[in-house]
């Protein structure tokens, strides 16, 4: 019989892999979105986003139950989550809120520094990711 725990390789390279898609297509659509391009802001470009996310989410949700951790009990995952939810706001300020392309510029790259920054905080298992070494 097998137990939840058993599942952990498999989901965890499952969020690492969906996280490394889902930065990749930002910074791309970001980029596109910059340089005027149509196909970034395409409907079918932005339901892959949105279903890469979803799936992103769901890992990470799976994870947590797999490992039976309240992230808000774990301080590293308290900034991750911070740091996603500030992530998400200057995304969509990036790719479509914002009223100036300077704005959008500054958002974007507001946006991919969040973004790195929670790689950090991942890796490093510590709430002030590569600063905390």
């Amino acid at each position: 019989m097998m137990n939840i725990i058993d599942l952990y390789p498999q989901v965890r390279l499952a969020h690492i892999s969906l996280v490394l898609i889902s930065g990749i297509l930002f910074a791309a659509r970001g980029v596109g979105v910059l340089g005027g391009a149509q196909w970034s802001m395409a409907p079918a470009v932005r339901r892959l986003s949105y279903t890469v996310d979803t799936a992103l989410l769901g890992a990470a949700l799976l994870l947590l139950y797999v490992l039976n951790i309240n992230p808000f009990a774990v301080a590293w995952l308290s900034t991750k989550i911070a740091l996603l939810i500030a992530y998400i706001v200057l995304g969509t300020l990036a790719l479509k809120r914002a009223r100036t392309k300077r704005m959008r510029f500054v958002c974007f790259v507001a946006a991919l520094m969040c973004f790195g920054f929670m790689l950090t905080v991942a890796r490093e298992h510590q709430p002030m990711g590569f600063l905390s070494s």
